[in-house]
């Protein structure tokens, strides 16, 4: 999986949203994870459509989470910007089909999507936020190879 500009800078915009009591400007949101301001405000656009943020215009307007961090989990947000966690030239896993010896094939492409899931829509914001990832995260992440680059 490539987890795409889009998705990494919502969750870190929405991070700074996550432990911010009050509204934060896409500007200072901008500065404060080093985003490019316009980028950035198109994907804040997908996520008030997806009810992850809510905004407020004027002078003392701003963004701020719609639900608490602690019910935003890393898949939503990555499907708010970016679509399905895992799909096959454009298809979902299980509508895929092939024949002869490579007839199993679909049964791996829905595996991964579920370990995709099995992580993404277990960890919140408020998990990052305050560093207490799930345990299934954890536990990956001290795998003897997991930091190694293949």
């Amino acid at each position: 999986m490539q987890i795409s500009a889009r998705s990494d800078y919502a969750v870190r915009a929405l991070l700074v949203l996550a432990t911010e009591p009050h509204l934060v400007t896409g500007e200072e949101l901008a500065a404060r994870q080093d985003l490019p301001r316009k980028f950035l405000e198109a994907i804040l656009g997908d996520l008030r459509r997806a009810h992850v943020v809510r905004t407020r215009r004027g002078a003392q307007g701003g963004y701020q989470l719609e639900r608490p961090a602690a019910e935003v989990t890393l898949g939503q947000v990555i499907r708010a910007v970016d679509g399905p966690l895992a799909l096959v030239r454009g298809e979902a896993p299980q509508a895929t089909a092939y024949a002869g010896v490579a007839e199993h094939l679909p049964t791996v492409w829905v595996a991964v999507r579920a370990a995709l899931r099995e992580v993404l829509d277990t960890t919140t914001l408020e998990n990052l936020a305050t560093g207490d990832l799930p345990d299934v995260v954890r536990r990956l992440a001290q795998a003897p190879d997991a930091w190694q680059q293949r």
